[in-house]
Protein backbone atom coordinates (compact mmCIF):
# COMPACT_ATOMS: atom_id res chain seq x y z
CA UNK A 1 0.00 0.00 0.00
CA UNK A 2 0.98 3.33 -0.97
CA UNK A 3 2.12 6.32 1.81
CA UNK A 4 -0.65 7.99 -0.28
CA UNK A 5 -3.05 5.88 -0.04
CA UNK A 6 -2.41 4.73 3.65
CA UNK A 7 -3.11 8.17 4.72
CA UNK A 8 -6.21 8.83 3.06
CA UNK A 9 -7.60 5.88 4.81
CA UNK A 10 -6.38 6.85 7.73
CA UNK A 11 -8.00 10.09 7.55
CA UNK A 12 -11.29 9.15 6.01
CA UNK A 13 -10.98 6.58 8.37
CA UNK A 14 -11.14 9.09 11.51
CA UNK A 15 -13.49 11.47 9.67
CA UNK A 16 -15.89 8.92 8.84
CA UNK A 17 -16.23 7.66 12.34
CA UNK A 18 -16.32 11.28 14.35
CA UNK A 19 -18.68 12.60 11.71
CA UNK A 20 -20.20 10.08 9.89
CA UNK A 21 -19.69 9.17 5.96
CA UNK A 22 -22.83 11.37 4.70
CA UNK A 23 -21.41 14.85 6.50
CA UNK A 24 -17.81 14.02 5.01
CA UNK A 25 -16.96 15.06 1.44
CA UNK A 26 -14.25 14.15 -0.49
CA UNK A 27 -13.19 17.64 -0.37
CA UNK A 28 -12.58 17.58 3.40
CA UNK A 29 -10.84 14.37 3.30
CA UNK A 30 -8.34 15.56 0.34
CA UNK A 31 -7.60 18.67 2.12
CA UNK A 32 -6.90 16.65 5.81
CA UNK A 33 -4.88 14.30 4.17
CA UNK A 34 -2.77 16.76 2.44
CA UNK A 35 -3.16 15.36 -0.87
CA UNK A 36 -3.62 16.49 -4.25
CA UNK A 37 -7.07 15.59 -5.76
CA UNK A 38 -5.34 13.68 -8.77
CA UNK A 39 -3.50 11.42 -6.25
CA UNK A 40 -6.93 10.66 -4.68
CA UNK A 41 -8.93 9.48 -7.66
CA UNK A 42 -5.39 7.88 -8.74
CA UNK A 43 -6.25 5.88 -5.77
CA UNK A 44 -9.46 5.86 -5.50
CA UNK A 45 -12.42 6.08 -8.52
CA UNK A 46 -14.99 7.60 -6.19
CA UNK A 47 -16.16 8.28 -2.28
CA UNK A 48 -18.00 4.92 -2.09
CA UNK A 49 -14.47 2.52 -2.75
CA UNK A 50 -13.11 5.03 -0.62
CA UNK A 51 -15.85 3.89 2.44
CA UNK A 52 -15.25 0.35 0.77
CA UNK A 53 -11.82 0.01 1.42
CA UNK A 54 -12.02 1.93 4.81
CA UNK A 55 -14.53 -0.68 5.77
CA UNK A 56 -12.34 -3.40 4.63
CA UNK A 57 -9.28 -2.39 6.24
CA UNK A 58 -11.48 -1.40 9.85
CA UNK A 59 -12.89 -4.99 9.60
CA UNK A 60 -9.37 -6.29 9.74
CA UNK A 61 -7.99 -4.34 12.23
CA UNK A 62 -11.12 -5.01 15.02
CA UNK A 63 -11.25 -8.45 14.07
CA UNK A 64 -7.21 -8.59 14.61
CA UNK A 65 -7.93 -6.60 18.23
CA UNK A 66 -10.48 -8.96 19.22
CA UNK A 67 -8.74 -12.23 18.29
CA UNK A 68 -5.48 -11.11 20.49
CA UNK A 69 -7.54 -9.29 23.46
CA UNK A 70 -9.57 -12.19 23.79
CA UNK A 71 -6.81 -14.27 24.35
CA UNK A 72 -4.68 -11.97 26.65
CA UNK A 73 -7.82 -11.94 29.29
CA UNK A 74 -8.92 -15.66 28.44
CA UNK A 75 -6.01 -17.99 28.16
CA UNK A 76 -8.00 -21.05 28.83
CA UNK A 77 -10.01 -21.58 25.47
CA UNK A 78 -13.18 -22.38 27.67
CA UNK A 79 -13.54 -18.61 29.22
CA UNK A 80 -12.80 -17.32 25.50
CA UNK A 81 -16.41 -16.92 24.67
CA UNK A 82 -17.46 -14.63 27.63
CA UNK A 83 -14.17 -12.94 27.38
CA UNK A 84 -15.71 -11.32 24.23
CA UNK A 85 -17.52 -9.16 26.15
CA UNK A 86 -14.52 -8.39 28.47
CA UNK A 87 -12.57 -6.55 25.50
CA UNK A 88 -15.77 -5.26 24.44
CA UNK A 89 -16.02 -3.12 28.23
CA UNK A 90 -12.33 -1.94 27.32
CA UNK A 91 -13.75 -0.76 23.90
CA UNK A 92 -16.51 1.30 25.24
CA UNK A 93 -13.96 2.72 27.61
CA UNK A 94 -12.27 4.08 24.81
CA UNK A 95 -12.03 8.22 24.41
CA UNK A 96 -14.74 9.20 21.45
CA UNK A 97 -16.37 6.56 21.78
CA UNK A 98 -19.59 6.42 19.10
CA UNK A 99 -20.11 3.34 18.87
CA UNK A 100 -20.06 0.19 16.12
CA UNK A 101 -18.21 1.93 13.16
CA UNK A 102 -20.12 -1.00 11.09
CA UNK A 103 -23.59 -0.41 12.65
CA UNK A 104 -22.78 3.30 11.94
CA UNK A 105 -21.75 2.31 8.40
CA UNK A 106 -25.12 0.39 7.80
CA UNK A 107 -27.24 3.19 9.21
CA UNK A 108 -25.95 5.28 7.16
CA UNK A 109 -26.29 3.75 4.10
CA UNK A 110 -29.12 1.01 4.33
CA UNK A 111 -29.26 -0.62 0.57
CA UNK A 112 -28.99 -3.54 1.38
CA UNK A 113 -27.66 -4.19 -1.51
CA UNK A 114 -24.89 -1.63 -1.95
CA UNK A 115 -21.25 -2.01 -1.75
CA UNK A 116 -21.44 -0.28 1.37
CA UNK A 117 -23.78 -2.12 3.62
CA UNK A 118 -22.41 -5.34 2.04
CA UNK A 119 -19.00 -4.62 3.46
CA UNK A 120 -20.29 -3.64 6.84
CA UNK A 121 -22.36 -6.81 6.77
CA UNK A 122 -19.85 -9.03 5.97
CA UNK A 123 -17.58 -8.07 9.10
CA UNK A 124 -20.73 -8.69 11.39
CA UNK A 125 -20.56 -12.34 9.29
CA UNK A 126 -17.12 -12.59 10.16
CA UNK A 127 -17.80 -11.46 13.66
CA UNK A 128 -20.01 -14.28 13.95
CA UNK A 129 -17.89 -16.97 12.46
CA UNK A 130 -15.32 -15.97 14.84
CA UNK A 131 -17.87 -16.70 17.64
CA UNK A 132 -18.85 -19.64 17.05
CA UNK A 133 -15.09 -20.78 16.56
CA UNK A 134 -14.55 -19.45 20.22
CA UNK A 135 -17.70 -21.49 21.05
CA UNK A 136 -16.44 -24.84 19.27
CA UNK A 137 -13.24 -24.42 20.71
CA UNK A 138 -14.92 -23.95 24.41
CA UNK A 139 -16.74 -27.39 24.02
CA UNK A 140 -20.18 -25.07 23.43
CA UNK A 141 -22.83 -25.45 20.76
CA UNK A 142 -21.52 -22.85 18.15
CA UNK A 143 -25.35 -22.24 16.92
CA UNK A 144 -25.07 -19.73 19.82
CA UNK A 145 -22.84 -17.27 18.07
CA UNK A 146 -25.74 -15.59 16.19
CA UNK A 147 -26.73 -14.95 19.86
CA UNK A 148 -23.61 -13.75 21.15
CA UNK A 149 -23.74 -11.65 18.44
CA UNK A 150 -27.03 -10.28 19.16
CA UNK A 151 -25.69 -9.44 22.76
CA UNK A 152 -22.57 -7.80 21.38
CA UNK A 153 -24.44 -5.57 19.38
CA UNK A 154 -27.03 -4.73 21.86
CA UNK A 155 -24.47 -3.79 24.00
CA UNK A 156 -22.76 -1.32 21.61
CA UNK A 157 -25.87 0.30 21.05
CA UNK A 158 -26.78 0.93 24.99
CA UNK A 159 -23.25 1.73 25.85
CA UNK A 160 -23.51 4.48 23.14
CA UNK A 161 -26.93 5.45 24.97
CA UNK A 162 -25.42 4.86 28.46
CA UNK A 163 -21.79 6.47 28.19
CA UNK A 164 -20.69 3.47 30.21
CA UNK A 165 -19.05 0.51 29.59
CA UNK A 166 -21.99 -1.15 32.14
CA UNK A 167 -23.62 -2.76 28.77
CA UNK A 168 -21.07 -4.88 28.13
CA UNK A 169 -20.97 -6.64 31.92
CA UNK A 170 -24.73 -7.04 31.25
CA UNK A 171 -23.85 -8.36 28.23
CA UNK A 172 -21.25 -11.24 29.66
CA UNK A 173 -23.64 -11.98 32.59
CA UNK A 174 -27.14 -12.68 29.81
CA UNK A 175 -24.63 -14.88 27.70
CA UNK A 176 -22.97 -16.76 30.90
CA UNK A 177 -26.89 -17.60 31.57
CA UNK A 178 -27.09 -18.59 28.08
CA UNK A 179 -24.44 -20.53 27.70
CA UNK A 180 -24.99 -22.73 31.35
CA UNK A 181 -21.57 -20.76 32.73
CA UNK A 182 -22.88 -19.42 35.55
CA UNK A 183 -20.04 -16.17 36.77
CA UNK A 184 -18.24 -16.39 40.21
CA UNK A 185 -19.27 -14.87 42.80
CA UNK A 186 -16.36 -12.12 43.01
CA UNK A 187 -17.14 -10.90 39.15
CA UNK A 188 -21.43 -10.70 39.64
CA UNK A 189 -20.76 -8.19 42.71
CA UNK A 190 -18.39 -5.82 40.60
CA UNK A 191 -20.34 -2.29 40.46
CA UNK A 192 -21.01 -0.52 37.03
CA UNK A 193 -17.99 2.15 36.45
CA UNK A 194 -18.85 5.49 34.55
CA UNK A 195 -16.72 5.77 31.57
CA UNK A 196 -15.55 9.11 31.44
Amino acid sequence: MSKVRERILDVATDLFYRQGIQAVGVDAIIREADVARMSFYRHFRSKEGLVVACVERRDEAVRDWFEKRVKRLAPNPKDRPLAVFDALAIRFAAEHYRGCGFINTMAEMPDREGAVHRSAAGHKARFEEYLARLLRQAGLPEAHAIDLLLLFDGAIVAAVREGTSAPARRARRIAALLLGTPEPRSRRRRSPRMVQ
